[in-house]
């Protein structure tokens, strides 16, 4: 068994590779699905929601004592 990717040999290279495009697959197909089914995550808000900012605020907090 290989600890290390430097020192792996070529087939656990390749198993790695495999692997990760397998994920990167699976992940897109499943988005690609849910997008063209229109699946929304929460039956109250609509499938695309804006976000708007309001003002800036500073929010600061300090706990604790200073040590000098």
């Amino acid at each position: 068994m290989e600890h290390s990717l430097i020192t792996a040999g070529r087939t656990t290279h390749l198993k790695i590779v495999v692997l990760a495009l397998a994920g990167a697959i699976m992940v897109v197909a499943a988005g690609i699905a849910l997008h063209q089914q229109g699946v929304q995550l929460s039956s109250r808000a609509p499938a695309t929601v804006v976000v708007k900012a309001g003002h800036p605020m500073t929010y600061t907090r300090q706990d604790g004592s200073v040590i000098r």
